[in-house]
């Protein structure tokens, strides 16, 4: 009996060491899985989330291109800009609380999200309320900025098959680009039809294509 109690009382420091190490490696997993400026998940930690939870319910992949940021790092420095995109990414992680969803920066000023959604009308509508959100004034040290963003969406149900993240994404980035070209805040996809080509799994067009790159349009 005594060995027994000598031995178990040399494994518990040796299997608290353990925890804590094993404690401290997923820290650092989940920190490499995250954007340092924004706190959102990198791409691939949205891309696991983002396909589990399409499995489960409806929802929506939304890709998000900022308009006007261009300037603002421009005229105001990039740590105005940094202040933007971390405001951004805040409206985003609480958009995506609300919606039962997960966001990603992309890189940039690109975001992606995926969020719960009931049917076509549902998603127009909380396009119009993410759009509104994101046009908020932003204060960074007594300059107040507007930013608007350029929303490609497609919607998604558990029927429809097993959710492929990389294609819906590229779907969503089609609607965002007509939506920016033509002008409007958001467009979503009626088809899972490609309406362009696509080269290196990205969107024919894209600057990048040729080589790659993730580079933004």
């Amino acid at each position: 009996m005594s060995h027994t109690l000598t031995a178990l009382s040399a494994a518990l420091p040796l299997a608290a060491g353990w925890s804590l190490h094993s404690l401290r490696l997923r820290h650092r997993i989940e920190a490499a899985r995250r954007d340092p400026l924004t706190g959102l998940l990198t791409r691939d930690g949205f891309a696991e989330r983002a396909a589990r939870m399409l499995a489960r319910r409806p929802g929506a992949v939304y890709v998000i291109d900022l308009d006007r940021f261009k300037e603002i790092n421009d005229t105001h420095g990039h740590a105005a800009g940094d202040a933007v995109l971390r405001a951004i990414g805040e409206r985003l992680a609480r958009w995506a609380e609300e919606y039962e969803g997960t966001v990603v920066r992309l890189g940039g000023d690109e975001f992606a999200a995926v969020g719960r959604v009931f049917s076509r009308g549902d998603l127009a509508w909380t396009l119009s309320q993410l759009t509104d959100w994101l046009e908020e004034p932003i204060d960074v040290d007594g300059h107040v900025f507007t930013v608007g963003a350029s929303i490609g969406a497609v919607d998604h149900h558990p029927g429809a098959g097993a959710a492929d993240v990389s294609a819906l994404l590229r779907l969503a980035d089609e609607q965002m680009y007509r939506a920016k070209r033509g002008g409007a805040p958001w467009l979503n996809a009626l088809t899972l039809t490609p309406e362009r080509a696509t080269v290196n799994g990205r969107r024919d067009g894209r600057r990048g294509t040729a080589s790659g790159t993730e580079t933004a349009a």
